[in-house]
């Protein structure tokens, strides 16, 4: 079986879509025995994850993405010699003519809170569930709240959707905090947020529970807010500049996991995520987690984290109090998150996406 994936998302500057097809291509690489898994538009070697530059050289780049520009602006029919299964990303709406077509749902959002993303982020996303994901024999949903969603949304047949849960890179389950916390500059306890500082992760409700927690916890511990800039509101950036709040912006992906495993407290109430990675890292690091109660989350997290109402910023200080007022209650959270965190191990992600593709290429 030769499988193509479209690995678009590596030649881009992306986070959680380019650390799941890095990953997740990487692990069926060494598990794939007799069957072969080639990228497209160009060949990507995968050395390194690195969110912010491409994962192939300047000129690879250009080519696969100028390639990739005429497929899909043409429509053209086209074939990939040799290809049994054609996995189309997100940027791609033009897969060959030859081939099984499959393709990962990540998540809904696009669909069911259009107003947290930009114009363009929606059309495509509503062009890509016309054109491929209603088209294609067999899709992956990274958890059963996408794939619930999904259905219902697009009118899918569920036979066709599997879930596959990704897996969270090693170096969390092992983390040690001592060098990143330096690295940084993170002298006092903190909780600590990651993610784009965009609409839907409700990064402003954090900020005012933060805010509301009581003087003396403030002066303990700081809030840092570690990841890119994105498409929030100016009076988002504002409260980012408020006492107490650290942000660093991006952070590499190989010190991701120090910074997360030093966390007091990780807090995520992001109103809508297709599986939540920054929740899941947290759970292998054995950081206790804050994270809201809609979505995938309550199915990621397994009771093992603090539920909250994404739109109540009581609800979210009240547990960010509980668990920085209660080093027991964060080790007992901590716990359990490390026990649930074992069900996402990227080589059960490839052996069982790999059973998926098997499937599809012997269905009739």
């Amino acid at each position: 079986m030769h499988i193509v994936v479209d690995a678009t998302p590596l030649l881009l500057r992306s986070a959680g879509v380019k650390n799941y097809v890095h990953h997740w291509i990487s692990h069926m690489r060494r598990v794939s025995g007799p069957h072969s898994i080639a990228t497209f538009p160009v060949r990507i070697p995968l050395d390194r994850l690195d969110h912010e530059r491409s994962e192939a050289g300047p000129v690879a780049t250009l080519a696969g993405l100028s390639v990739l520009h005429f497929l899909d602006k043409s429509r053209l029919p086209w074939r990939y010699p040799g290809a049994d299964v054609f996995h189309a990303s997100h940027q791609f709406r033009n897969p060959p003519k030859n081939a099984k077509l499959t393709a990962t749902i990540y998540d809904m959002t696009c669909w069911l809170t259009p107003g947290m993303h930009s114009r363009r982020n929606v059309k495509g996303s509503l062009q890509f569930g016309e054109l491929v994901l209603k088209r294609a024999d067999g899709l992956i949903a990274i958890s059963e709240s996408s794939r619930r969603d999904a259905v219902e949304i697009l009118g899918l047949n569920p036979e066709r959707v599997e879930v596959v849960y990704p897996g969270i890179a090693e170096a969390f389950f092992e983390a040690m905090p001592d060098d990143a916390r330096r690295k940084y500059n993170l002298e006092k306890p903190y909780a600590l947020f990651v993610g784009t500082v965009e609409p839907r992760k409700n990064i402003d409700t954090l900020l005012d529970a933060y805010n509301g927690l009581s003087q003396s916890l403030r002066d303990e511990f700081d809030l840092v807010i570690a990841g890119p800039s994105g498409w929030a509101a100016q009076t988002t950036f504002d409260k980012l500049r408020r006492p107490g709040i650290r942000r660093l912006g991006y952070i590499p992906e190989t010190d991701l996991p120090g910074i997360t495993a030093g966390a007091t407290v990780f807090a995520y109430p992001s109103f809508y995520e297709g599986f939540g990675f920054p929740v899941a890292q947290a759970m292998a690091a054995g950081v206790p987690v804050v994270t809201s109660n809609v979505s995938s989350l309550p199915e990621i997290a397994a009771g093992a984290a603090l539920l909250v109402d994404p739109h109540s910023e009581a609800e979210v200080r009240s547990a960010l109090d509980k668990l920085l007022s209660s080093p027991t209650l964060g080790a007992e959270l901590g716990a359990a998150g490390r026990v649930r965190a074992q069900q996402y191990r990227w080589e059960a992600a490839a052996r069982k996406s790999l059973a998926f593709f098997e499937r599809i290429c012997n269905a009739v």
